[in-house]
């Protein structure tokens, strides 16, 4: 029987997905993968799910890559490692980041590698206190995937960028927060409660128009002032269109709580 090494709970329109191999520190093996990619397709297809929640069991996040996938013998032929990006790791990322909706992270332990860039790569991220981000890669020869190159600098500066992925350190929750790296390190004790507040706050908010503000913070990045102003044109049209924006203006001019309900 194939090990549920992801498991996905969808309810009252949040999608709560949990990395489950606890033993490896959830860390990725290609079955991982597949069971990942097959949930956030799940995600994806259904129109009741507002907001995702990525966390993981056990005293870890993610350590990254199952490094008993990439054990070489001697005289064996040496992985293609860009095989194994191309078809897994950079999939995963996009699939994520390209969400029509909230992803929130709540990283209860070490992550580490590509569990690092991983949690970088949903939009909130908070982290228990007791929580630690390493970019691993350094230490056995490889440089940061899961989009660590590109999310680093741009959290972080270069300087600091540099630093963690040159040196390989461990970076508590507490200074990731203060550098801003993540939006918040909460107690360890009261994490998945935050998390799952949050999730709550988002499953009741307008998430069309959330949607559009992920895709007009993520153009923002490679686009000229002149060129993000037509993003955001564009993007406020289709917003202005939408249920939701009625509902809310509606809701503002009649003095009440507004309820939205995605469309």
């Amino acid at each position: 029987m194939t090990e549920q090494s992801v498991l996905l709970d969808i309810d009252q329109g949040i999608a709560k997905v949990t990395l489950n191999r606890p033993d490896s520190l959830n860390s990725f093996n290609v079955e991982m993968h597949k069971q990942m990619r097959a949930a956030l397709k799940s995600i994806r297809n259904d129109a009741s799910v507002r907001v995702m929640l990525l966390t993981g069991n056990g005293r870890g996040f993610c350590a990254g890559q199952d490094l008993s996938d990439r054990t070489v013998k001697p005289g064996a032929q040496v992985p293609d490692l860009g095989i194994s990006i191309e078809q897994y790791y950079n999939p995963l990322l996009q699939a994520l980041r390209d969400l029509p909706m909230p992803v929130i992270c709540a990283v209860n332990g070490v992550a580490a590698g590509a569990g690092a860039n991983i949690a970088l790569a949903c939009d909130i991220t908070l982290a228990a206190r007791s929580a630690s981000f390493v970019q691993a890669f350094c230490k056995i020869g490889l440089i940061p995937d899961c989009g660590g190159t590109w999310t680093l600098p741009r959290a972080v500066g270069m300087a600091r960028a540099k630093g963690l992925a040159l040196l390989g350190g461990k970076l508590s929750a507490e200074k990731a927060e203060q550098w801003g790296m993540i939006w918040q390190c909460v107690e360890d004790d009261a994490l998945q409660d935050e998390a799952m507040n949050l999730a709550r706050h988002f499953a009741t908010q307008p998430t069309k128009g959330l949607a559009m503000i992920k895709r007009a913070l993520h153009a923002s990045a490679n686009n000229t002032f002149e060129e993000q102003a037509l993003v955001e044109r564009d993007l406020q049209r289709l917003a202005g269109r939408s249920d939701d924006f009625r509902e809310g203006v509606s809701a503002f001019t009649e003095k009440r709580t507004p309820k939205f309900t995605g469309k």
